[in-house]
């Protein structure tokens, strides 16, 4: 467009008017100017639709992010156009980035209030995010008829999130896990409420794989929910899952971080109180357990229960306590606390069997040892010690085994020949030398006896000197009653007239397996929240 000129002079006034003061008719400089912005304003839009029809061609072929640049470029050139931006929010939404897409359509839905497309995009977003009202006042918003199958998935996402929290209230966490899988399943697949839900009911179920994979998937929500409200919900979920791992000090860090975002939340600060008590009872009770002050030590174990009485690394650690001071009972009745949190606790199963076996309860023993075959089918030990068990049960019904009768008896040796034979047979060998004529062999017999049922993994001999007198000189044995304990045919060592506990300790810890197991993680529930026993070691280590 350009500016007609008249070749005629133009007139600005009579004379008779208000010279300079009156109409004034615009110079042709002018007139270019304002058409000037006309035509840019005009080229601008025309481009800017010809930038968003190449954007609309790139999503229609899935490529999205190039079709996402072209969309931005279209509202830097236009920003005012509601349109554009709810377009860029479907291919945000296409590239998984949703909280961006919210924001797109906000701002359309703004730019336009009536703009239908824009509040349907609105209401499926907030439907994927959970937010429940949300999405029902952009599906429902005034001028519109709602869509009645989108009404009806948000009616069937409420009864889901209601039977979610009912299920909750009562610990019911596999109906928790099968209602927030229905809710996924209709579309609420980015809720952090649901994700919420189901990282803690795969966390009260012991399956930390799952909830570690809940936690770690977790979307980030800053752009459409309070900061406050998701930083604290991130952080609850993650003093959980420290609990869980046995990560008392991240715990402590968690739960702090947490509180630092709701001062006045009551939950978070009982939380922290115990996470920080049961710390430093299992700390204290730890480190009096390597003094070796074992007593002391169920004190503190005891004192951090109060605290977290469904803490099953508390109860086990009391339990080996118990054991150490040879109250066997007292270790078993522990031992049957963890188990009750946490059915498949290794550390504590395998603790039980042990005690079992100190009372000569074989058939709990053999049971025990039978669950823990189950849980860890390839542990050679495991499988040994199911099969002495299994031998020590036979032997106090008096059974047959391996076509030998074995009824708590010692069995007796005369030979030399059969002496060497026994003492390199694989395994701990334990032999009695003794007289018949010694008082003092006669007293220690019936408890050699009862260590032979007790300890099945270690064979039991007995040498009569005066009847086998080759053996006697061979070993070297001038006194009775004399014990000698071999390994694989070579001594480890000898005690003379020993006491009952000293020879008890000497057949338990020269013999005992070390039972190396895996690495096994298992939760339990503390305080609401959870616990797990990592077995890393020998069977007298703590957690």
């Amino acid at each position: 467009m350009t500016c007609r000129v008249s070749n005629r002079t133009d007139t600005l006034g009579t004379g008779t008017g208000n010279y300079g003061h009156g109409s004034i008719v615009r110079s042709c400089s002018s007139n270019i100017n304002n058409n000037n912005n006309n035509v840019k304003t005009s080229n601008v839009a025309v481009d800017a639709e010809e930038v968003k029809r190449a954007g609309n061609e790139m999503y229609r072929k899935g490529n999205f992010v190039e079709a996402l640049k072209l969309y931005d470029k279209a509202i830097s050139m236009s920003p005012e156009n509601a349109a554009y931006r709810s377009n860029r929010a479907a291919t945000l939404t296409a590239l998984g980035r949703l909280t961006e897409a919210v924001s797109d359509c906000e701002e359309a839905v703004r730019l336009d209030p009536g703009y239908n497309r824009a509040h349907q995009r609105l209401a499926s977003l907030y439907f994927r995010l959970g937010q429940v009202e949300n999405a029902r006042h952009h599906l429902c918003f005034p001028g519109h008829h709602p869509d009645p199958n989108e009404l009806l998935k948000l009616q069937s996402f409420e009864k889901h999130l209601n039977r979610c929290a009912e299920s909750r209230k009562i610990g019911d966490w596999k109906t928790v896990l099968r209602e927030t899988d229905a809710a996924i399943a209709i579309g609420v697949d980015s809720s952090p409420q649901l994700v919420a839900c189901k990282a803690e009911a795969h966390l009260k179920l012991h399956q930390n794989e799952d909830a570690d994979s809940c936690l770690s998937n977790m979307p980030k929500f800053e752009h459409y929910s309070p900061p406050s409200q998701v930083k604290f919900l991130v952080w609850l979920l993650k003093l959980m899952f420290n609990i869980s791992e046995l990560r008392f000090e991240n715990a402590v860090s968690s739960a702090e971080k947490a509180g630092l975002l709701d001062y006045s939340n009551v939950e978070i600060a009982s939380v922290l109180t115990n996470v920080k008590m049961v710390v430093r009872a299992r700390t204290r009770g730890n480190n009096l357990f390597s003094s070796r002050r074992y007593s002391e030590a169920c004190s503190a174990y005891g004192e951090g229960l109060k605290y977290d009485s469904y803490n099953s690394i508390l109860y086990c650690n009391r339990a080996i306590c118990w054991s150490k001071m040879g109250l066997w009972e007292n270790s078993i009745e522990d031992c049957n606390v963890a188990l009750r949190i946490q059915p498949n606790y290794t550390k504590a199963l395998l603790r039980r069997a042990v005690s079992n076996e100190k009372l000569g309860r074989w058939s709990e023993a053999v049971r025990d040892y039978e669950a823990l075959r189950r849980e860890l089918p390839g542990d050679n030990e495991v499988a040994e010690s199911l099969h002495n068990a299994q031998v020590a049960l036979k032997k106090s019904r008096g059974e047959f085994v391996n076509n030998m009768k074995m009824s708590g008896e010692v069995e007796e040796i005369s030979s030399l020949e059969k002496f060497k034979a026994a003492i390199s047979s694989p395994g701990v060998s334990l032999v009695h030398f003794k007289e018949a004529s010694s008082e003092k062999c006669e007293e220690i017999s019936p408890f050699v006896n009862l260590l032979c049922v007790r300890y099945p993994y270690v064979h039991f001999f007995k040498v009569d000197v005066e009847e086998s007198l080759a053996i006697a000189k061979s070993e070297g044995v001038r006194t009775v009653p004399t014990f000698k304990i071999y390994k694989n045919g070579e001594k480890l060592k000898e005690m003379i007239n020993p006491s009952h506990q000293f020879l008890e300790d000497s057949a338990n810890l020269a013999p005992s397996p070390v039972y190396k197991l895996p690495l096994v993680t298992l939760a339990c529930s503390p305080f609401g929240w959870f616990s797990t026993a990592v077995v890393t070691g020998e069977s007298e280590h703590i957690d």
